[in-house]
């Protein structure tokens, strides 16, 4: 589809997401079309929100870090080559601008699973099974390195593959998969001692 073409679909009022393809958004934002980049914008706030949020572990460096992906994919729009997909090109913008906050954040300590378990009321003991559970696998995930934690959000809840991961992050695959191998090992052994 040609910018043009793209364009006229943009404003067309039965306009859908999804009508409309990344790498034809992308081609827009790089003509500078405002319209287009808020598309992107509202197609990837939440996935990179989330993706950054998991790597920094701080929500407002999280939302720093994705505003920061989001502005360079405006700026860097017309250097977009097209040899990746659209999506794998913003993830591994946001990947780097996520590992950079990174270096500039501290980790905090992990939220008291019981003072919020306290909110529940009533019987509450599913609930806070529940709790537990998703807290000991978020805490596992997050005491693994920013680069194997990467790996395993993408891999698990992105479906990336690992030649895309490894495009994402720009490394071999090699390396991809050694991340993988060392992250599920670690995974494995922190949910066995209970985070």
């Amino acid at each position: 589809m040609s910018a043009l073409a793209a364009r006229s679909t943009l404003d067309h009022p039965t306009h859908r997401r999804g009508d409309v393809e990344d790498q034809d958004l992308i081609a827009l934002v790089a003509q500078g079309d405002e319209n287009a980049f808020r598309k992107l914008h509202e197609r990837y706030w939440n996935k990179l929100f989330g993706f950054t949020f998991r790597i920094v572990q701080r929500r407002d460096m999280a939302e720093e870090a994705t505003l920061d992906a989001l502005m360079a994919v405006w700026r860097g729009a017309a250097g977009f080559r097209g040899e990746a997909r659209a999506s794998t090109w913003i993830f591994g913008i946001a990947y780097r601008t996520a590992l950079k906050a990174c270096k500039a954040v501290r980790r905090e300590n992990l939220h008291d699973e019981i003072d919020e378990a306290a909110h529940i009321g009533g019987d509450g003991t599913r609930e806070l099974e529940a709790i537990l559970q998703s807290r000991t696998v978020a805490a596992a995930l997050d005491r693994l390195p920013a680069e194997q934690r990467a790996t395993v959000q993408l891999t698990y809840f992105y479906g990336y593959r690992l030649s895309e991961i490894a495009e994402i992050t720009g490394c071999p695959v090699g390396t991809v998969k050694a991340r993988m191998f060392h992250a599920r090992a670690k995974l494995r052994t922190l949910l066995e001692d209970g985070a």
